[in-house]
């Protein structure tokens, strides 16, 4: 198959998903066109049958806001009709499924018919697009897709909830490469971190809001209180001043270290003992993915599809969203617990491995054919 992927180009899971599936596609002989303002990054430019198309915004005095959804969909009529694609698969709501319908529909003037699926992350139904301004193209747009996959069942019955949706919607989950995370003998690297046998906490995430950034310094905060620790904050956003800010006022300086973006974020995971997701939504939670394939538990709020990945009383614990207290103590039960400790990180392993991106690429394989059979 030809396959257009359309995504955000960002370290975000939408972008991270799209680019990953991708290029799993590739290497089992499909050709994929990544469209997209930016390359991802995640995309090697040397993964054999991965082509990447730029697209461009002009710049006019006229518009304070660069037109980019309708740029999208130019550069999509303009890819489908020289690459000769089967199908575009387009990674979050907005923009990505309105310009691809727009496309759409600029290509069947022509005599081109081009399937479109679309694929719901999170915030694009749950934050995105509950808002006003967005919801009727959101809705739209879905509806007028010929697939439509959600990453977990959660996120299935949320859009369900908020839309009137007349298209049958397909949960497929978010998936881990196994060969590439995979806890790693690091023990240079952790002595280095930790040099006095530390316990090393982790966290990664865009730090927005919804990320509750915060809670996670609250739950190190009280960890520290009892055994010696250190926190590893992975990653970067609008939230990093006032996380910075309230690490200063904790008085935890010494024990946070700040590492901003990263692309081998398995390196870090491998030096892991723990890792937090206190988010107050999470549609699947991909990060969270990452670092059970490489051994850790995780502690987590019950938000979203969460639950749906972290086993309660297993591969780690699910508490209330903001209930750092009983955060921290599941926390503590855990790193003061060697033998516990060793277990849940072989279980959270075993987890992950039924996200395998082998045993989920083919749904998406088998999806799209099914999705081309009925047209």
């Amino acid at each position: 198959m030809k396959i257009g992927i359309v995504c955000y180009p960002t370290y975000g899971g939408s972008g991270v998903v799209a680019t990953e599936l991708g290029k799993a596609l590739a290497l089992r002989g499909h050709q994929v066109h990544f469209i997209s303002y930016k390359q991802p990054a995640r995309l090697d430019i040397f993964t054999g049958n991965t082509f990447y198309h730029e697209v461009y915004v002009s710049s006019y005095p006229l518009f304070e806001y660069p037109p980019y959804e309708t740029a999208l969909s130019s550069h999509m009529v303009d890819v489908v009709k020289f690459e000769k694609l089967d199908l575009l698969h387009v990674h979050y709501a907005i923009p990505h499924a309105s310009a691809a319908i727009l496309a759409k529909q600029i290509l069947a003037t022509e005599g081109i018919h081009i399937p479109v699926i679309t694929t719901l992350h999170g915030t694009d139904i749950t934050l995105v697009g509950k808002d006003a301004c967005f919801g009727p193209v959101v809705q739209y747009s879905i509806n007028q897709s010929d697939g439509v996959t959600t990453v977990s069942d959660s996120l299935k019955a949320e859009t369900l909830r908020f839309f009137k949706i007349t298209k049958e919607i397909v949960s497929i989950p978010n998936f881990i490469d196994l060969t590439r995370f995979k806890k790693e003998p690091r023990a240079h690297f952790k002595t280095a971190l930790a040099p006095n046998g530390e316990k090393i906490i982790i966290h990664t995430s865009n730090f927005r809001k919804v990320k509750r950034i915060d809670d996670v310094v609250k739950v190190f905060a009280a960890i520290r209180k009892v055994i010696p620790a250190k926190l590893l904050l992975v990653g970067d956003g609008p939230e990093r001043i006032h996380i910075e800010k309230l690490c200063r006022e904790l008085c935890l300086n010494d024990s946070v270290s700040f590492l901003g973006k990263q692309n081998q974020i398995e390196e870090i995971l491998s030096v892991g003992d723990l890792f937090l997701m206190p988010s107050e939504t999470e549609s699947f939670g991909l990060a969270a993915l990452e670092a059970m394939a490489c051994e850790l538990p995780v502690i987590s709020s019950n938000a979203g599809g969460i639950p749906e990945l972290n086993i309660d009383g297993e591969t780690g614990f699910l508490c209330n969203v903001g209930d750092v207290e009983m955060m921290a103590e599941k926390a503590l039960y855990l790193l003061t617990n060697n033998d516990i400790l060793a277990k849940f990180k072989q279980n959270a392993l075993n987890r992950a491995a039924v996200f395998n991106i082998d045993v989920i690429v083919p749904q998406y394989e088998a999806y799209y054919n099914q999705v081309l059979n009925h047209q």
